[in-house]
């Protein structure tokens, strides 16, 4: 990383300033005289403040060094001349110059204590009501209060930016709330690792053994498990956890436990022979989606004594003859309520998807098609006709709640989708909670066909939905087995489903599409795979860069795809004189580039190109950087026929997308797949990984790497447990 420096002066001017999310351009200038441009999260700032900035400098393509604040100290100004400046500045509502030059003039260098505890005599001024002074006084104590929450995060090294969100979640009480109960910053929300919190707390003089301190830790254990896929924790791990997190007594996070669960917050339920304990919101989840589940199960669909018949005509139309497995998923969509088709690659299931919609249609249904990402939304439409599909997410009409904090859908029991059916694509990558939000979305009756192939990786998200169901029997599933003779021509999806059995693909270059380059040392693998891209691929095999994804199991060390990313930006998409970029923290983002969404963002806005406008950019999509404003404050991302603006604090959500890891990848297809295999962390060399990466590529598949490593993944058929109660409350549960 960049050496950092130091700067120490008073604000000049500001040159941008947006009051949403603290991102200023200012101008500072030295006791030497120097004037030198600072950007950063730098809130409510005025000129007349006194900064010390610790930063990197900067070389912006229109505006020259700048000094990026990393770290700042703030402090109010203290000489009239720079109170009249800052109060003139318009940094307080109500006060414009006149009314700023009066106030100093009567108060001096007390301005801005009056201003924060005395604000009546203010009346005493010409044209100063009662009512006035309160609202300036009111206004002034908020800044106030802002700086000092700052203030606080500051001294525990925490982004400024982070007042910003706690200001719009408690108001004006944001840094008592905080100081009660430090472990608020841990939730979901902020983010901050609890290590940080409790180091806060402790600070505070939080007691090791109190209650806030206890129910914080257990809280957190069963977010963080959360995000490695558990719906649930078992009790006795959940206990074991926490202690171990807090150094501490069993007893005292059993009995902080026990009062969780006495107020709700987390739900404890004998699953099978585990004392499950849930966080509210997911045992709601499971609990609600398996009730809702039965509902669809219970009710007679169509006996459809014309399926066979019509399933003929279908064929005739389409010019196709299914196969026996094709035509029975075809008629249990007509026969039942919920129906689960998988198969692997080259199995038919996009042909048999084809025909279930067909046959909805002529049964005069209206069918809506939806799938977990974009791309496979994008894609699936493709394949189905041009019928429209979409995410889950905008779908259900996804909404952020800023009460809550959390995110909430449109469609759901008071205000259900408008369809006869639903079928879901890449159900494999669906969580717990999209899950229960999309069935709490459909009316009893609603016919329900989820696709997939269960052999890939489970969902990001907390849960294993797709195997659950199918492992439970209770819901008609048909199995895709046959791989169709066209499809056996690609190597391809014979090496896919050679990997799927254990075996490890052919590593001989007399296949079509499938390609094999043994490179040992991470250094010529990587040399390697940005060769392909830059000029190989496109000059020799005729495939564009930008249809070449390249993955990566992992994202770290020299094949992982933080640091392929960094090279193949500087291979791809070099710096040039017109092109405008933007550095956020290690990382550059260039007009040009590749990049994807890492988090789901509910407020970013989108508008395509008819006009429409709505919100929301979710983890995985990807998009290209069109536009770099030239001062750095936003950049102007497309995402297929959607266009976004992010602003400068919005930046930590994006990331380059040249190499993306085999997960993040998961739902999308892509022309050309170029895969690094090299050795990595245990949990990715497994089966898993291995199966759903080569299941990526369309038309081409280049693996570069280690012959052993692939060997070893095709042949460790290990699967993390996922704690789940899904498949035991369908087959017994309540």
């Amino acid at each position: 990383m960049d050496e950092l420096c130091c700067l120490d002066g008073t604000v000049h001017s500001l040159i941008f300033q947006n009051a949403e999310n603290g991102y200023t351009v200012l101008r500072l200038v030295t006791e030497e005289g120097e004037l030198h441009t600072v950007v950063g999260c730098i809130p409510c700032v005025a000129p007349g403040e006194h900064l010390t900035v610790s930063g990197v400098w900067e070389t912006h393509p229109q505006h020259g060094e700048q000094l990026k604040a990393l770290e700042l100290e703030r402090r109010l100004p203290e000489d009239v001349d720079e109170i009249f400046n800052y109060l003139s500045s318009g940094v307080c509502k109500g006060v414009g110059p006149a009314t700023a030059r009066a106030i100093v003039d009567r108060f001096g260098e007390r301005t801005l204590d009056v201003l924060e505890q005395e604000p009546e005599r203010l009346t005493t001024l010409r044209g100063i009501t009662a009512k006035k002074a309160q609202q300036i006084g009111e206004s002034f104590r908020q800044q106030m209060g802002l700086r000092r929450l700052m203030a606080f995060l500051a001294q525990y090294e925490l982004a400024p930016n982070l007042a910003i969100l706690l200001r719009k979640m408690y108001g004006d009480a944001a840094l008592d709330v905080v100081r009660a109960n430090p472990y608020l910053l841990s939730a979901d929300e902020c983010g901050v690792p609890f290590s940080a919190t409790d180091e806060i707390a402790m600070s505070l003089g939080i007691a090791a053994d109190s209650d806030a301190r206890l129910q914080a830790a257990v809280i957190f254990e069963l977010n963080h498990n959360e995000g490695n896929g558990h719906v649930f924790l078992p009790r006795t791990k959940l206990t074991a956890a926490t202690v171990q997190l807090l150094n501490c007594e069993d007893d005292l996070v059993e009995k902080a436990l026990d009062d969780l669960i006495a107020r709700g917050a987390v739900v404890q339920e004998q699953v099978a022979n585990v004392s499950a304990c849930y966080l509210r919101r997911l045992w709601e989840a499971e609990a609600g989606a398996v009730a809702r589940l039965r509902v669809l199960l219970s009710v007679d669909a169509d006996q459809g004594r014309q399926v066979d018949k019509v399933i003929t005509e279908i064929e005739t139309a389409q010019g196709i003859t299914y196969a026996d497995q094709q035509r029975q998923a075809v008629a249990l969509a007509a026969r039942t309520g919920v129906l689960i088709l998988t198969g692997g690659p080259g199995t038919g299931k996009t042909t048999t998807v084809r025909g279930i919609v067909a046959l909805f249609q002529r049964m005069g249904l209206d069918v809506v098609l939806a799938a977990p990402t974009g791309r496979a939304a994008k894609r699936m439409s493709e394949l189905c006709g041009g019928l429209e599909a979409q995410t889950i997410h905008r779908l259900l009409g996804v909404t952020w709640n800023e009460n809550t904090r959390e995110a909430s859908f449109v469609k759901c029991e008071k205000e259900p989708l408008e369809a006869d059916a639903v079928i879901v694509d890449e159900m494999s990558m669906v969580d717990m909670s999209l899950f229960a939000a999309l069935l709490r979305a459909l009316r009893p009756g609603t016919r329900l066909v989820l696709v997939g192939d269960a052999d890939q990786l489970p969902s990001v998200g907390a849960g294993n939905v797709f195997s659950d169901l199918i492992r439970s029997k209770r819901v008609e599933t048909v199995f895709l087995r046959e791989v169709f003779r066209q499809a056996e021509q690609s190597a391809i999806i014979r090496n896919a489903h050679a990997v799927n059995l254990g075996q490890p693909p052919r590593f001989v270059n007399d296949q079509n599409d499938f390609f094999f380059m043994c490179r040992r040392s991470a250094d010529r693998a990587v040399n390697t795979v940005v060769e392909l891209c830059k000029t190989r691929l496109p000059e020799k095999m005729g495939v564009p860069a930008d249809q070449i994804q390249v993955l990566s199991p992992t994202r770290k060390g020299e094949c992982g795809t933080e640091n392929l990313n960094r090279l193949l930006q500087a291979a791809l998409n070099p710096p040039a004189p017109d092109k405008c970029q933007r550095q956020w923290g290690e990382k550059i983002f260039r007009e040009g580039d590749r990049i994807m969404q890492t988090r789901n963002d509910y407020d970013v806005v989108w508008e395509k190109a008819d006009g429409t406008v709505g919100t929301g950019i979710f983890n995985g999509d990807v998009g290209r950087v069109e536009e770099i404003d030239p001062s750095g404050e936003w950049l102007r991302v497309s995402f297929d026929d959607r266009t976004s603006t992010y602003a400068a604090d919005q930046l930590s959500e994006i990331d380059l997308a040249y190499a993306q890891t085999v997960h993040k990848a998961q739902g999308s297809e892509y022309r050309a797949v170029v895969l690094t295999a090299m050795p990595a962390a245990a949990a990715l060399m497994v089966r898993g990984v291995l199966y759903t990466a080569l299941t990526r590529a369309r038309e081409l598949l280049i693996v570069v790497g280690d012959d052993s490593a692939v060997s070893a993944m095709a042949g460790n058929d290990r699967r993390q447990r996922r704690y789940s109660g899904l498949k035991w409350r369908l087959c017994e549960g309540t």
